[in-house]
């Protein structure tokens, strides 16, 4: 069996975005595995150790993302691979998803993809819906169980977190999933896996390399558009301490002003 599991570089959940130049900018803070994706790395390792097969990383991103495979393979992932063009940049979440495919598409073998629920930079979600469409696989969302996994019968059984409850869904496979926390309980990179990832080879994929024409990716073909982000104004306000010879005047003066303003 053969998991990929997408994941994505963003800034420390900590940090704070400044507006520059019309653009969002994390300043000086790390940048990290989404959080969101520590599970549905955690999740693919879990269903390689269980099920056999191995079980592949995916990031599209800068050359810094590589950061971000090697993580995923000092945690247990067998093979990385980054998907990183300068014609890529601007691509929206449908862009994204058209380019993941394509990635996906060139593996060949695969049998199920994982996404966290989604990246808390973008906060859109849309991605893993948006590829299970674009590669035409079954779609399952907000996944707290995989209950059951059969690849020789290419059937899958998961438990969706809903506000109203849990639903209960089985699909085909191939299948794209995005999970919560509630699924498992990430672990940390091993000693050993530190040093395999250090010395793993993780190939580059451009839009040449998956066959995409320009007219298909980056911001040219990209339904958002990001062209002016603004920072909100700061609040005006001011203070006024109401005096008064007892607690009964002041409140008395407090409740005037209150009925003044029509406020009560």
């Amino acid at each position: 069996m053969h998991v990929v599991v997408c994941t994505k570089q963003t800034p420390d959940s900590a940090a704070a975005m400044k507006i520059e130049d019309g653009k969002a900018a994390w300043g000086d803070s790390p940048m990290v595995v989404n959080p969101w994706d520590e599970y549905a790395i955690e999740e693919a390792i879990r269903i390689k150790e269980n099920k056999g097969g191995k079980a592949t990383a995916i990031t599209l991103g800068p050359d810094r993302a590589r950061e971000v495979l090697k993580t995923c393979i000092a945690i247990g992932c067998d093979e990385a691979v980054l998907v990183s063009d300068e014609a890529f940049d601007g691509s929206d979440a449908r862009v994204t998803a058209v380019i993941l495919a394509a990635a996906i598409r060139k593996l060949g073998d695969v049998d199920l993809v994982i996404f966290g629920k989604q990246a808390i930079d973008g906060d859109t979600g849309l991605v893993p819906m948006a590829l299970a469409r674009m590669l035409g696989w079954s779609p399952l969302s907000y996944v707290f169980e995989i209950s059951e996994l059969e690849p020789d019968q290419k059937q899958i059984r998961v438990a969706r977190l809903l506000e109203e409850g849990k639903q209960l869904c089985s699909a085909p496979l191939p299948a794209v999933v995005s999970v919560v926390k509630d699924i498992n309980e990430p672990r940390y990179p091993s000693f050993i896996g530190i040093r395999r990832a250090g010395k793993a080879e993780i190939p580059v994929w451009t839009a040449a390399d998956l066959e995409l024409d320009a007219s298909s990716i980056g911001a040219g073909a990209s339904a958002v558009s990001w062209s002016d982000i603004r920072g909100l104004p700061d609040r005006a306000g001011s203070v006024e301490i109401i005096e008064g010879d007892s607690p009964a005047e002041i409140a008395t003066t407090l409740a005037d002003r209150l009925l003044a303003e029509k406020v009560i």
